[in-house]
Formats: structure tokens, sequence, C-alpha cells
């Protein structure tokens, strides 16, 4: 996960966007069903929604055969 900051005219630093990188082990075989999990997942996640509206989240994944 890699998040970026930035600093406010204030002074205050604020997390601006975070980008969540999946490494995944299975078979090439699943690849399918990890794309269209992937597609909704966020949607689905109390953590994406309490905050998606105040800092921007990008997910990404790399499957690992």
């Amino acid at each position: 996960m890699t998040g970026e900051v930035e600093k406010e005219d204030d002074g205050v630093i604020v997390i601006r966007r975070i980008h969540v990188m999946y490494l995944l082990k299975a078979g090439e075989e699943h690849g399918e069903t990890i794309e269209r999990v992937h597609d909704f997942h966020a949607d689905k996640c109390p953590v994406y929604r309490s905050i998606c509206g105040s800092i921007d989240i990008t997910t990404d994944y790399e499957l690992e055969g």
C-alpha cells in the first residue's frame, strides 16, 4: 500500500490518495474470478466506504502463479 500526503495551507498534513496493491498467489485458471471480485470488492469494504468520499483510493493486483 502506498499513500500520498499533502500539507494544507495551515501546515496540517492530510492523506489525499491511497493505492492498494494486492499480490495474489493463485493459478491462472482463477484469473476470471479474481478479476470479477476485484471489480466490486471495494464497494463491500467498510473502510473504503467510510473514507472514499475524502480520500482517493485505488486498487490493483498482481497474480503470482
